[in-house]
């Protein structure tokens, strides 16, 4: 143990022993983060007529509440189908911007890139209100396509991301010999470049998915009618009334947060063929 302690962390011999007071503060952080979680888990078993923690009876029953309501069933249906959706049409548009930024030698790329990823950087609020009053003119509120590109403007920057920081570690000379040859560049892009990102490509994608799985704030302004999400009716049913079936779903939403999170780390993390 000791050793380990003056073993070097890093390429610049800081040793464990002095990074020992980051590696306390992370895992006090990961324990102010998770434990709100954790606590709800448990609740969503209780038996209670209301959220209880410790539950004093266990029963799945708000389980059972959950999968025999039509009105839970169709928001779930919308939300899955939305996020399904938004994550075909983000990651394409996402891969080919994040491509031609990367590509393009013309001025103003960075400005272009800053552009794209201006989602990320203005308050969901704003977006929300702005997507309102588009589509109240457009007739697209409480629509699958209007909830479905009103997220895929969300889920754009985080795959230009993703997807250009890929690109930045792929050795481009490989694509250029394939054009040399005589491919087109769409071809050489589809057989050369892109099984070369394809796990950053999975990773964006399983991003887009559940950006829009767990989206609530656009989707209070442009989801309801015969299209509400999830997490519109999640919301609504916490501010209506604390309704324990709340705590199953969001059980059900962790477990899937977490496994798609978990894929993408896992393809995320293994090396880019190619790559440096």
């Amino acid at each position: 143990m000791l050793n380990w302690f003056k073993s070097p962390a890093t390429e610049t011999q800081v040793t464990h022993g002095q990074r020992l007071w980051l590696y306390v503060l992370s895992v006090i952080i990961m324990v102010l983060l998770v434990t709100p979680t954790l606590i709800v888990i448990p609740m969503s078993f209780s038996d209670s007529q209301y959220l209880e923690f410790p539950p004093e009876v266990w029963s799945t029953r708000w389980y059972s509440n959950y999968f025999g309501s039509d009105e839970w069933m169709l928001a779930t249906r919308t939300s899955i189908k939305t996020a399904f959706l938004t994550m075909l049409v983000a990651t394409p548009v996402g891969v080919l911007a994040a491509y031609g930024l990367h590509a393009s030698n013309v001025r103003f790329v960075r400005a272009t890139f800053v552009l794209m990823i201006t989602p990320m950087m203005v308050p969901l609020v704003l977006v929300a209100v702005g997507a309102f009053y588009a589509y109240a003119r457009l007739n697209l509120l409480y629509t699958i396509p209007g909830l479905v590109m009103a997220h895929t403007v969300l889920a754009l920057p985080l795959v230009v991301i993703v997807i250009g920081a890929a690109l930045k570690s792929y050795d481009m000379s490989q694509e250029e010999a394939a054009r040399s040859l005589g491919a087109p560049r769409w071809k050489a892009f589809l057989t050369v470049t892109l099984p070369q990102i394809r796990f950053a490509v999975v990773t964006a994608a399983l991003l887009s998915f559940l950006t829009s799985f767990d989206e609530v704030v656009v989707a209070m302004f442009v989801s309801g009618g015969d299209n509400p999400t999830l997490t519109r009716n999640m919301f609504n049913a916490l501010r209506d009334q604390i309704d324990p079936t709340i705590a199953s779903i969001s059980t059900m939403m962790i477990l899937v947060t977490t496994l798609m999170m978990v894929l993408a780390q896992i393809f995320g993390g293994q090396k880019q063929p190619g790559g440096h």
